[in-house]
């Protein structure tokens, strides 16, 4: 497993390494699906680093948080981003019932939040990212658990 950590000062940081990871996705096609575990604690900054990185890849609206929803889509030129949010899934097997492996095709890209309350169901990442609290920042650990993962993590 490759890894990078990160000190983040700030808000800005924390966007700053969304959009380059995003532009890194971006220059490393792919026929595979893309999935991303986000991790941490409420209000670590797992969307923020989301709106960050859907918003490289030209999204010009408002990203918001699919707390409620379970998923937000983003239909965008070259790819279709889902960004799911599970912290108030009760049971894994939901997934199934919303269709989870409709959103699975070649140019898609997944972000995960709160991934363990879709274990068994979510693919398996490509990249695990951990936002924890540091101060007045955050502290960003970048985990490559496959081959793409770690071509992405190289390039980062």
């Amino acid at each position: 497993m490759t890894e990078q950590s990160l000190s983040l000062i700030d808000e800005a940081a924390l966007l700053d390494v969304a959009a380059r990871l995003a532009t890194v996705v971006q220059k490393t096609p792919s026929t595979k699906p893309l999935t991303i575990y986000l991790v941490g604690e409420l209000g670590a900054g797992k969307t923020t680093f989301s709106r960050g990185f859907i918003q490289a890849f030209g999204h010009q609206g408002k990203v918001k948080s699919p707390t409620y929803t379970l998923v937000e889509s983003y239909d965008l030129p070259l790819w279709q981003i889902h960004h799911f949010d599970l912290y108030r899934l009760a049971d894994p097997e939901e997934l199934e019932f919303m269709g989870i492996r409709d959103y699975f095709d070649s140019q898609t890209i997944i972000l995960a939040e709160w991934p363990q309350r879709g274990k068994g169901v979510l693919p398996e990442p490509d990249l695990k990212i951990v936002i924890d609290y540091a101060d007045e920042g955050r502290a960003m650990t970048l985990s490559a658990l496959t081959t793409r993962g770690r071509e992405l993590l190289d390039k980062l």
